[in-house]
């Protein structure tokens, strides 16, 4: 799709991501890039979701209530819900209003709890997600089939795209509803202010897990509005794997942390392992994350020492 004189709609336009979506588009000129505010549009609303892709051409639907292992088990409801029911209505009413692109971007909780590493796409159905991001993660996959539904019966150009956790500055350190490194930042930074010679973490440290740069990201958002022109999904990933223990251990080190780090056992670890085959996007868009990891590390790091939260009394 060209994206010079098109008309956007970036759902979650004003977020981490989205952010740096919208300013990658700007560089195309489009005619229009439209980000609509949860405060004066609420994507739950049917009414709002029309209004909001009225006229419009490509739509890129990043907005999503997420949050780490916490957020997953205190309100699986909400996350469900809350997730289908925007993506849901979007998809419809791009139907309704001819929209020319939809771009869905998944997540990584869709695959299931033991999924072989590297995750490849064909694997989504092979068994149930962990148990405490399964709503969330049924949610959005429940898209993809939604997607494929809509491409084949109504010949909308849908498509969809399953980052894994996504990291770099701005990410939200928010400690109810954040994902692991900026947790891991935030309770470092803060026991370095406090003078804390212990910080405990959730688990036994075991699990590995693989990060996007959020600029590799929102470039791969990019080239799937450009070039994609399937429904199958796409996983978009850095193709490595680190342990929370060997991450808790890099960010300790980057930051001069020099306390003890325990494990707290009796918390869920979540998944075993993830780490994405990323073969199929770097087929089909022509695209591969380039950002060093500890190079993303340092940039998330110095930004969050520039632009930190209150601190907060460690609860372990």
């Amino acid at each position: 799709m060209n994206l010079r004189g098109a008309r956007i709609l970036v759902t979650g336009g004003n977020g981490f991501v989205g952010q740096q979506v919208c300013a990658l588009l700007r560089t195309h000129e489009p005619a229009e890039i439209r980000v609509p505010r949860s405060s004066d549009a609420d994507l739950r609303n049917n009414d709002a979701c029309r209004d909001a892709i009225e006229g419009i051409d490509l739509v890129i639907h990043l907005a999503a209530r997420v949050g780490g292992i916490g957020l997953n088990r205190e309100r699986p409801g909400e996350l469900f819900y809350d997730n289908i029911i925007m993506g849901v209505q979007l998809l419809e009413a791009a139907r309704l209003a001819g929209v020319s692109k939809f771009v869905t971007v998944g997540t990584i909780c869709a695959y299931p709890k033991y999924t072989p590493v590297p995750f490849k796409e064909e694997t989504l159905w092979d068994g149930y997600p962990e148990e405490t991001n399964a709503p969330y993660g049924v949610a959005k996959k429940a898209l993809w089939v939604m997607s494929q539904a809509y491409r084949d019966q109504y010949g909308l150009n849908a498509t969809y795209v399953l980052p894994v956790n996504l990291y770099g500055p701005g990410d939200n350190f928010d400690p109810t509803s954040s994902h692991v490194i900026p947790a891991i930042i935030k309770k470092i930074h803060d026991a370095q202010q406090l003078g804390v010679d212990q910080v405990v973490f959730w688990g036994d440290g075991s699990p590995t897990r693989e990060f996007l740069y959020v600029d590799d990201c929102a470039t791969a958002l990019i080239a799937a509005a450009q070039h994609l022109e399937t429904s199958d999904p796409i996983n978009l990933g850095a193709g490595f794997e680190i342990s929370i223990r060997d991450l808790v251990d890099a960010i300790s080190s980057e930051m001069g942390y020099e306390g003890s780090i325990s494990w707290d056992e009796s918390k869920p670890n979540g998944q075993p392992r993830r780490c994405l085959d990323v073969q199929r996007a770097q087929e089909l868009l022509q695209w591969k994350a380039t950002m060093p990891f500890a190079q993303g590390l340092k940039n998330s790091i110095d930004w969050y020492r520039d632009n930190p939260l209150p601190v907060q009394q460690p609860n372990w």
